[in-house]
């Protein structure tokens, strides 16, 4: 690794370390084909389609034909279906199952039982590409997984993470942690794959509704985009949806990254920001993050340690099950926790209090009530719509003063530890009221001193 890269590397590495500590919880990964590539040497959306054209008699022309009469993949997907359904009640019957031919099925039941099976021998010849970088991404321990890839692959790698599919995700409770949300269907359940045009009509219908239920998980969580083009449609739609809520005047959107694969090792100090046009007249500021090796990207966002023995299911049922106690103010993350709790937690006087942040080993309620705001909750109460704009004004206090408020407990900051390690932040009232001061250009004075 060159000293360019290195010091690239480095300042990414920060970046990343810095957006955990402030937003205080772990990311959630938006998941696309370039993943199953990499891991899998599966298909891209073309190549799919190139080997469903492959697979069948009656897609009789070249692909680069349906390429030229057809601008979108979409409209080549739907032509693929109707030929998938010809073979199907022709001369292909016996490649598919007699119970696909029974009354209720929709005529593109044939097209999307094929991609299923493509999809499922991938899964079925075990990861076999980057198994470190495969080890690493796992130790991230995301709080959800977002993708429009049909396989599962990613059951795979979260094996006690629970797959919420297609249209599931509009009934389900945003709340809970450890799902992988495919919003592009599934080959488990292959009716829910989107791959033909009144496919599209139907989710982009429905994707307002989608998009409002993730709001919240972008507004609070570090978004990392994987395995997609930044020209990807997917990430344009998706982006364009939250940007009015999380940008402001056009600004970057702090706690966006999308990952760029280059070909080879980067020698130079690569991008940091990406300008992604989402329309015509609109476009968005996000992080860049350029690579040719994950790992040390998947190292960046892993989790602390205390996450490490966690179990996702246990974690969503206790989630399920006091779901009435959970409030905004409360931390994101726990103080002092040790997670062993969890596996004894109905037994331990205390402890599941302690592990939702409503009490800590000392004196949980008086903590509560003296820290009571996330950086997140003190941005939105000074009329902003995140955190990146207060920590700007604590910024300029560690200008004006020479004190960083950050850097102890004090009455206006509290950090929530566990062990050496900082896993969250918790602000005080006063802290409000400083900014506040601050952000009006009033005279003010600390009440610590450095």
């Amino acid at each position: 690794m060159t000293e360019e890269y290195e010091r690239y590397v480095s300042d990414v590495s920060g970046d990343i370390k810095s957006c955990l500590e402030e937003m205080g919880c772990q990311p959630i990964l938006f998941v696309g084909s370039g993943i199953t590539k990499r891991y899998l040497d599966g298909p891209s959306w073309e190549e799919l389609l190139q080997q469903l054209a492959d697979e069948c008699p009656e897609i009789d022309r070249k692909f680069a034909y349906y390429k030229q009469r057809y601008s979108n993949l979409v409209d080549i997907g739907a032509v693929f279906t109707e030929k998938y359904n010809e073979w199907a009640w022709g001369e292909g019957e016996q490649n598919f199952p007699q119970e696909l031919f029974e009354e209720g099925n929709p005529p593109d039941i044939y097209i999307k039982h094929s991609i299923s099976k493509i999809f499922k021998q991938l899964v079925e010849n075990q990861i076999t590409n980057h198994q470190d970088e495969v080890n690493l991404l796992k130790k991230i321990h995301p709080h959800s997984i977002i993708t429009t890839n049909y396989d599962q692959l990613l059951e795979a790698i979260f094996p006690d993470y629970e797959p919420v599919i297609g249209q599931k995700i509009l009934y389900a409770n945003h709340a809970s942690i450890g799902e992988v949300f495919k919003i592009h269907g599934c080959v488990s359940e292959p009716e829910s794959i989107v791959i033909n045009r009144d496919d599209y009509e139907n989710f982009t219908k429905k994707k307002k509704y989608l998009s409002a239920k993730l709001l919240a998980f972008f507004a609070e969580h570090p978004l990392v985009f994987l395995g997609y083009s930044a020209e990807d449609q997917n990430i344009k739609a998706i982006l364009s949806d939250i940007d009015e809520i999380l940008s402001e005047n056009g600004e970057l959107i702090p706690n966006i990254y999308i990952l760029e694969w280059s070909k080879t090792e980067p020698t130079t100090y690569q991008r940091r920001e990406r300008l992604i046009q989402v329309s015509e007249n609109k476009s968005v500021r996000v992080k860049s993050i350029v690579a040719h090796d994950f790992s040390w990207i998947f190292s960046a966002f892993a989790a602390n340690e205390a996450l490490e023995n966690v179990n996702p299911k246990l974690l969503r049922a206790l989630l399920a099950r006091t779901y009435s106690l959970v409030r905004s103010d409360i931390p994101k993350n726990p103080v002092e926790v040790d997670y062993k709790i969890l596996t004894a937690v109905s037994q331990i006087d205390g402890e599941l209090a302690k592990l939702y942040g409503i009490a800590n080993a000392a004196d949980g309620v008086a903590f509560n009530v003296n820290y009571p705001y996330t950086l997140t909750a003190i941005g939105k109460a000074l009329g902003h719509k995140g955190w990146h704009n207060a920590l700007k004004l604590i910024e300029i206090v560690k200008n004006d003063t020479g004190i960083d408020i950050k850097a102890s407990d004090n009455v206006y900051h509290c950090a929530i530890m566990n062990g050496d390690t900082v896993q969250g932040r918790r602000y005080s009232a006063s802290l409000k009221q400083l900014l506040e001061k601050v952000q009006r250009g009033e005279p003010y004075e600390l009440e610590i001193k450095g």
